[in-house]
């Protein structure tokens, strides 16, 4: 019947008239003889890409650019990231020294902050791109040079972070019992290089010396119950010592004064809530400081509200029942500079610090500590040093300004050297939180990015990338893991964590992590 359905379709023969089909055909019959309507020369002119194409010109087109991230952490991958979101074409190889990925993320974010590391999902997609490879177990510098990767990418990104911390420099800072925050972090993380520690927390008070947030980290650790910590991905060995630990004291102590402190709200009020532990502010260091805070910028000013408060507002009843019981203190002291680690009778271990009482000069976060001629001894066996993170240099090749402890840069594009690049703490220092290292990594990729799309960066001639690198590793011995090699290392991490009732279990020895992949 016409206009009857046939197989989900008009039939052939009966097609209604006026159909998309039916006008389809007659087009066609209408169409000139004798190949395009247009002269040849003429559509050869208005179409570049056909006349690329018919040309068979595509297989000459540019090379995809090569482009190497040196450092597996944050900045190593929110640069790869940015370039891979934004280059369609660019491939983008990840060197890491260790034979696992995520830097500071796994070896420096505290494991009672599960939520930070939640990044590692957005670093894990990046990773698994087509365009992106990874390359464990390889120290640039050593296993191979910057000027060799020079050669075998069209741009290079050194974004290694801060392998070292700055240094007190004063007597006593080399005895038995002062530790670096650095090296102490990294002991409780599973950081391979700290892993044999072994800190001695056999005194009750512990003194750490820094107001940020790795010192607030360091004393929420030392003073925070088992049963939380356990459920952490906190080493198995740094548990054990914890559980032993006879610290039940922490004071953290800084130059300048409240209004200068670098923690940020949030891990203060970690702080102010951690069962079992009481806040000690000294009333005196608050009094007055609302009127000084009025105006500050609102980060700032929450902060001093909430230390305010804590250290002037009687708790309610209830509250003040549960911080008499608490069996742990913890407390901020302002205006006091390290002048010595005080020795033990036999000189081997710390028993104090000495401290030199200052003033303020100036205001706000330029104000300046002096020291005003007085000095008291705080009792302690226990001293962390908090006072900041420092990159090294990584290749005699690469400037570095060594009183910053950065790689000298305008906008991540390293000075005097075209093709170099760096991102993250060696390019600005060890400072600000990981959305911080996210901007600036993003500004560096931009300069790559504006850098290839100028010209600047020469893609004419193809580089081979890893297939260089490979060779030169293969004959040093060297053998990079991959990163569907990381992912056995974490199933396994991942299975001995579940059987212990906690997110994962660190493997902290690089030749067990090997020995895992078959190296």
């Amino acid at each position: 019947m016409p206009g009857s359905r046939r197989s989900g379709g008009w039939s052939r023969c009966e097609e209604p008239r006026g159909s998309w089909r039916s006008r389809h055909r007659e087009r066609r019959r209408k169409r000139p003889q004798g190949g395009l309507s247009l002269p040849a020369s003429l559509w050869y002119r208005s179409f570049p890409g056909l006349r690329r194409w018919l040309s068979g010109s595509s297989s000459s087109s540019p090379p995809a650019p090569r482009v190497c991230v040196v450092g597996s952490g944050p900045a190593g991958f929110y640069t790869a990231q940015h370039i891979l979101k934004h280059h369609g074409g660019a491939r983008v190889d990840i060197y890491e020294k260790l034979p696992v990925p995520f830097g500071l993320v796994r070896f420096g974010v505290a494991p009672d902050h599960p939520e930070v590391k939640n990044v590692v999902n957005t670093f894990t997609q990046t990773a698994r791109s087509e365009r992106c490879a990874y390359y464990g177990n390889v120290t640039v510098g050593r296993d191979v040079m910057v000027a060799e990767l020079q050669q075998a990418y069209h741009a290079v990104v050194l974004s290694y972070g801060a392998e070292d911390n700055r240094v007190l420099g004063i007597p006593g800072e080399n005895l038995s019992g002062v530790y670096s925050a650095r090296a102490f972090v990294g002991w409780y993380n599973g950081l391979p290089e700290n892993r044999d520690l072994k800190p001695d927390l056999s005194c009750e008070t512990a003194l750490v010396l820094g107001h940020g947030n790795v010192a607030l980290d360091i004393a929420r650790i030392l003073l925070s119950p088992l049963h939380l910590l356990r459920k952490t991905d906190i080493t198995d060995s740094s548990l054990a010592a914890l559980a032993c630990s006879k610290v039940k004291r922490v004071w953290l102590v800084g130059r300048r004064g409240p209004l200068q402190v670098a923690f940020t709200i949030k891990e203060l009020r970690e702080m102010i809530n951690l069962p079992g532990a009481r806040p000690v502010l000294d009333p005196a260091d608050f009094t007055g400081l609302e009127s000084a805070v009025k105006d500050a910028p609102r980060p700032r000013k929450r902060l001093t509200e909430l230390m305010i408060k804590t250290a002037l507002e009687k708790p309610g009843e209830k509250a003040m029942e549960v911080q008499a019981a608490a069996p742990r203190e913890w407390g901020l002291k302002f205006q006091r500079s390290p002048q010595a680690v005080l020795p033990t009778a036999d000189g081997q271990r710390a028993r104090g610090v000495r401290m030199a009482l200052t003033r303020l000069e100036g205001s706000g976060d330029s104000a300046r500590a002096v020291p005003i001629g007085d000095v008291e001894e705080l009792e302690c066996g226990l001293v962390l040093s908090s006072i900041g993170y420092r990159s090294l240099p990584l290749d005699p090749a690469v400037p570095f300004d060594t009183r910053r402890g950065v790689i000298p840069n305008t906008s991540g594009r390293v000075e005097g050297v075209p093709g170099l690049y760096c991102s993250g703490w060696v390019k600005r220092g060890p400072t600000g939180v990981i959305i911080t290292t996210m901007n600036d990594s993003f500004d560096t990729a931009q300069s790559v990015l504006e850098d290839l799309q100028v010209g600047v960066l020469d893609v004419s001639t193809s580089r081979e990338g890893f297939g260089a690198v490979e060779s030169i590793l293969h004959s040093r011995g060297v053998r990079p893991v991959s990163f569907s090699d990381w992912e056995k290392i974490d199933a396994v991490e991942v299975a001995r964590g579940k059987a212990a009732g906690k997110p994962r279990e660190k493997i902290v020895d690089p030749q067990e992590m090997l020995q895992l992949v078959g190296h």
